[in-house]
């Protein structure tokens, strides 16, 4: 049997793609191996959306093409982000690539991957999406019991630091009953935390029932027995209506984390990206979520060193924060990217500066951090059990307000064994600067 290995980078919708293409290749009977020195087939599924999601990208793509020399593999194939963008570039530069394969392709991967082994050597890349974004198989790669559901593919907000509409094309929602029988799928396999994922998930139904159908998609997943936590990631500021909110606030199932990318605070620089929120605006929401949602967690990302961006701009970028205290932060220098409308803005900033600032924006959340943080010890939440820890004797496990792989953990003891994928009840006593320590309570959730 043919055994393909699989390198997976980028975002949680990049993710989705390669589980899917998983399934479709083990349907077609190949297998899937952790083994890289085994494989006959390498998959690197790539990002292209800032240089350092590219050079991760094109270490890895270097990495798996020494297999050819020192393992088995036979044919290498790179797909994503970075091979929609620069399918040229890249056959054209590493002679060690078989086949480039965009993100509209990989449905068509096991014939790809049977052309590859026969000497073929090309790039699958369509310019507009034709493939089913109603199919549902996929082999699951994160933990068992947390998954993510992609509901909508590509975007319409065009900011003007952003590839992604050139490369994944138009706003497009998937059906709200596929979404509902993969969900059901999903959580028939042991799922207990859906992740909502898209680049835009409040425009959610937009294009396919003219108005938009978060709420209703919510009302729906909610409805499915054994699902605890559905978690919404990617929310814009401008479409969370005070509907959505009182819904959030009602519907136990659904966590009280708002991931809302607002990138910057100066209304020049939202102006120069091309987003549709103003200061004044993001302030509302972010006071009006916290009124009617006490114990919301707000998770933002920031953008520092675009273009033309003076120091006194990124002061009241890192004021705004300290003002707000978002519970949860991520900062990135800007990255010129090709194709997009930042690209040839005049005023472009020096490395050093960029950096500057985003250390800048980082020390203050720290401090932000420190302080929410001095609130926690008390407090009573309940965990997702994801791990232990055998040097500490401990076990660790994510909240309501931590998400997979970009939040901290709750960190706990216990004298009797827990199952991964259990929820339990611990009360903080202690916090680190990311993570909180506390103990186990007498009683689980289930």
């Amino acid at each position: 049997m043919i055994k393909v290995f699989v390198v997976s980078l980028g975002c949680s919708k990049n993710h989705c793609d390669l589980e899917n293409m998983m399934a479709i290749l083990k349907e077609n009977g190949y297998e899937i191996t952790l083994n890289d020195r085994e494989a006959d087939i390498a998959i690197v599924n790539t990002c292209g959306f800032i240089q350092s999601a590219k050079e991760e990208a094109i270490e890895n793509i270097l990495n798996c093409a020494e297999l050819k020399e020192t393992g088995s593999l036979k044919a290498l194939i790179v797909s994503g982000c970075l091979a929609q963008r620069y399918k040229e570039e890249l056959l054209r530069e590493f002679p060690e690539i078989d086949a480039v394969v965009g993100v509209f392709d990989f449905d068509e991967i096991h014939s790809i991957v049977k052309e590859s082994l026969e000497g073929k050597r090309r790039t699958y890349v369509q310019k507009s999406s034709l493939h089913s974004f109603d199919r549902m198989e996929r082999i699951q790669t994160t933990p068992f019991y947390t998954a993510y559901l992609k509901i909508a593919e590509g975007c319409d907000n065009c900011c003007a630091y952003c590839a992604i509409p050139k490369i994944r094309g138009r706003f497009r929602s998937r059906s709200m009953e596929s979404l509902t029988r993969e969900a059901q799928k999903l959580v028939d396999s042991g799922v207990r935390e859906l992740i909502l994922v898209a680049q835009d998930t409040t425009r959610y139904g937009m294009d396919l029932y003219g108005s938009p159908k978060l709420k209703e998609l919510l009302e729906t997943l909610s409805q499915i027995e054994d699902l605890d936590w559905i978690r919404i990631h990617y929310m814009y500021p401008e479409m969370i209506t005070e509907d959505l909110l009182s819904y959030i606030k009602e519907n136990p199932k659904v966590l009280n984390y708002f991931d809302i990318p607002i990138q910057h605070i100066n209304d020049r620089i939202l102006k120069r990206m091309n987003r549709r929120s103003n200061r004044g605006q993001i302030e509302s929401l972010m006071l009006r979520i916290r009124q009617t949602i006490p114990d919301a967690c707000i998770r933002t990302t920031v953008i520092v060193g675009f273009p033309t961006e003076t120091q006194q701009e990124a002061d009241e970028l890192e004021q705004f924060i300290r003002q707000i205290k978002f519970d949860r932060l991520g900062c990135f220098p800007f990255s010129r990217e090709e194709d997009t409308k930042a690209y040839d803005m005049e005023g472009q900033l020096p490395e050093k500066v960029k950096q500057a600032r985003y250390k800048q924006i980082m020390a203050a959340q720290q401090d932000v951090m420190f302080e929410n943080n001095s609130r926690e010890p008390g407090k009573i939440y309940d965990v997702l059990v994801e791990g232990y820890d055998s040097n500490q004797n401990v076990y660790f496990g994510r909240s309501y307000k931590d998400s997979v792989d970009i939040d901290g953990y709750v960190i706990f003891p216990s004298e009797r064994e827990i199952e991964f994928g259990d929820i339990v009840r611990v009360r903080i006593s202690e916090a680190q600067d990311y993570d909180l320590i506390g103990v186990l309570t007498d009683e689980f959730t289930e």
